[in-house]
């Protein structure tokens, strides 16, 4: 948990601030005893008024400092925690954005907002309260005990024998919390799930009338957490009364042998009055302690989760070195993609131009069984269409997701413009690749700000011109706001087919080098997807284009078809050359298409 606090930093002085402003606060809380002491056995046994209101008057002066640095050590407390929980907020956030899909598989994303939001809050409501009582509670407990001393060591015996016994309490109960606490922050991320599954799919929870088990899955996570959470609290809540009992026993005793000692003349009355606050000083110091505690172990909970996701290895990682030779660009080039026994020569040797290799790819999940893909070679060349066709967990998608290193290749390699991917910077890998997943995603905000996704930069008329290259001009025109209608959240104020086209004018106003369409087609209408295909043919024709479709119509024009088949490349070549030579293509042309269509 402490390796936390180092973000403290920026906040280095004010964390002085008000450790010194405790410090005086303590002060005079240990402090104004005394000076009562000094009126009843000075003032008021002696009748001396004069002394009383000079007396009087320094502790008001005293009590007004120590009020004063009270509250502004609160101020400034609230404000480093704070400020503490937006740096913690914004790193943890920040390495999350660089995690892979594995590793937000690994994670899930209830548990990630959960550690983001909730944990956070745990981590800065501790620093809040570590900064007030952290230096206040020793001081107040040290200082209690001297000064209880001084004005009578016999009788500080009896703080010597509840202090042990509050220690004692404290550590049983904060010992028996841990668990219970790691529990809770578990459970919330169950209860976060359900919700998110529910809210998310809430169409097809009514479309199929199951609103009451859904109420019943939320009811049991929710009387989970409840029921470990009353548990936790039912534990801390008989920890107050249990010291507030010892405290009372405590100042009984004190009493007590007090009033022996003042009957002997060992002692006054006034001193018995500031020995009395000297160990309510002390208990509510040890109190505070407790308080401590009870966060504490809450906190320590959240900071080892917060930790789990900063110590995450972030994959794929960019190459901090390269080996062999390197060009101009700092890349290490490799040969020619061979096609058909021979190089490609002219345009595809130059430097980015959009070449996409694979060589012997091999890829596998973490903990499967078999690999996804085996053995993929093939090349896509600048100013081509590529297309990608299989069956249903053939591995197309995965395939199309090494390309911006959505994940890392087990074995092999794949290369643009001859350059291992893996030696290039993400960042710069991604800035030449338009990217139109498989499921259209649209954030909230007008539609072009959706489109300037794609490029920050890109003018009206870029905008329009790739809206009416994606078939998207015509509906977004109709609309009354035009380019200002807002996209509500996901998407929902759009049908399919409109959140696919407008996935597609985002990735084709950045004008890349290679275009990879992952089966964004499929909510298009056989009429419109003929015109959209006609259209990205003429956009990107100096582009390298890689699709992978379920249409016929979309992957007959393509100047190379890749077949999948179980993770393996089953053919490759073009409509016509595959028709004869590969069974697989036949079978899946001939389950769209009839016999004298495919003649």
């Amino acid at each position: 948990m402490f390796r936390l606090f180092k973000l403290l930093k920026p906040y280095a002085l004010s964390v002085a601030a008000v450790f010194i402003l405790v410090f005086f606060q303590s002060f005079s809380e240990v402090y104004l005893p005394n000076l009562m002491s000094d009126i009843v056995d000075v003032g008021i046994v002696n009748g001396d008024t004069a002394y009383i209101l000079r007396m009087g008057g320094r502790m008001l002066m005293v009590a007004t400092i120590g009020t004063g640095c009270a509250v502004l050590a609160r101020y400034l407390s609230a404000k480093i925690g704070v400020g503490f929980g937006k740096i913690l907020r914004s790193n943890v956030f920040s390495h999350v954005e660089s995690f892979s899909l594995q590793e937000f598989d690994r994670f899930g994303t209830s548990s990630l907002i959960t550690r983001t939001t909730n944990d956070i809050t745990q981590m800065q409501q501790v620093t809040l309260t570590m900064l007030r009582m952290m230096l206040r509670a020793p001081m107040m407990c040290i200082g209690g005990i001297i000064m209880a001393v001084s004005k009578d060591a016999k009788l500080s015996l009896v703080i010597i024998i509840a202090m042990p016994i509050l220690v004692v309490l404290i550590y049983v109960f904060g010992r028996i919390s841990m668990p219970l606490f790691k529990a809770i922050q578990e459970k919330i991320d169950r209860l976060n799930l359900v919700l998110r599954e529910v809210l998310t799919g809430i169409r097809v929870v009514r479309a199929f009338n199951r609103v009451d088990y859904e109420k019943e899955r939320f009811d049991e996570a929710n009387l989970d957490l409840t029921g470990t959470t009353i548990k936790a609290n039912k534990l801390m809540a008989a920890l107050m009364p249990a010291m507030m009992l010892i405290l009372n026993f405590t100042i009984i005793i004190i009493i007590w042998f007090g009033g022996i000692r003042i009957d002997n003349g060992y002692m006054q009355v006034g001193d018995l009055m500031a020995f009395i606050q000297y160990v309510t000083l002390i208990m509510f110091s040890l109190i505070m302690l407790s308080m401590l505690f009870v966060m504490i172990p809450r906190a320590a909970v959240s900071a080892g989760r917060i930790n789990e996701v900063l110590d995450t290895s972030c994959q794929p990682k960019d190459a901090e070195q390269v080996d062999g030779a390197v060009n101009d660009s700092g890349y290490s080039r490799k040969s020619p993609c061979p096609v058909g026994g021979e190089q490609i020569s002219g345009a595809a040797n130059a430097e980015d131009k959009g070449l996409v290799e694979f060589k012997d790819v091999t890829f596998s999940y973490p903990g499967a069984e078999k690999p996804v893909l085996s053995g993929i070679s093939f090349c896509a060349m600048p100013g081509e269409i590529t297309a990608i066709i299989g069956g249903i967990g053939s591995g197309k998608s995965t395939l199309i997701n090494l390309i911006p290193r959505f994940f890392d290749v087990d074995s092999g390699s794949i290369s643009i413009d001859n350059v291992d991917i893996r030696e290039m910077p993400q960042e710069e890998l991604r800035s030449r690749i338009g990217y139109v997943s498989q499921r259209a995603v649209l954030f909230s905000g007008s539609i072009a700000e959706n489109i300037r996704y794609g490029r920050e930069d890109a003018s009206d008329e870029e905008v329009r011109g790739a809206l009416e290259t994606a078939q998207a001009a015509e509906f977004v025109f109709s609309m009354p706001e035009g380019l200002d209608a807002v996209i509500a959240q996901g998407g929902t104020n759009l049908s399919g087919g409109q959140k696919q086209r407008l996935s597609i004018a985002r990735a084709l106003v950045r004008r890349p080098l290679i275009y990879v369409f992952d089966d964004c087609f499929s909510a298009l209408d056989y009429k419109t997807d003929a015109r959209l295909c006609a259209a990205l043919k003429k956009e990107t024709s100096g582009s390298t284009v890689i699709i992978v479709a379920q249409r016929v119509s979309t992957v007959m024009g393509a100047d190379q078809i890749i077949v999948l088949d179980d993770g393996r490349v089953a053919g490759a070549g073009r409509h016509k050359e595959l028709l004869d030579s590969c069974s697989v293509y036949r079978e899946i042309m001939s389950s769209q298409l009839s016999l004298e269509e495919l003649a």
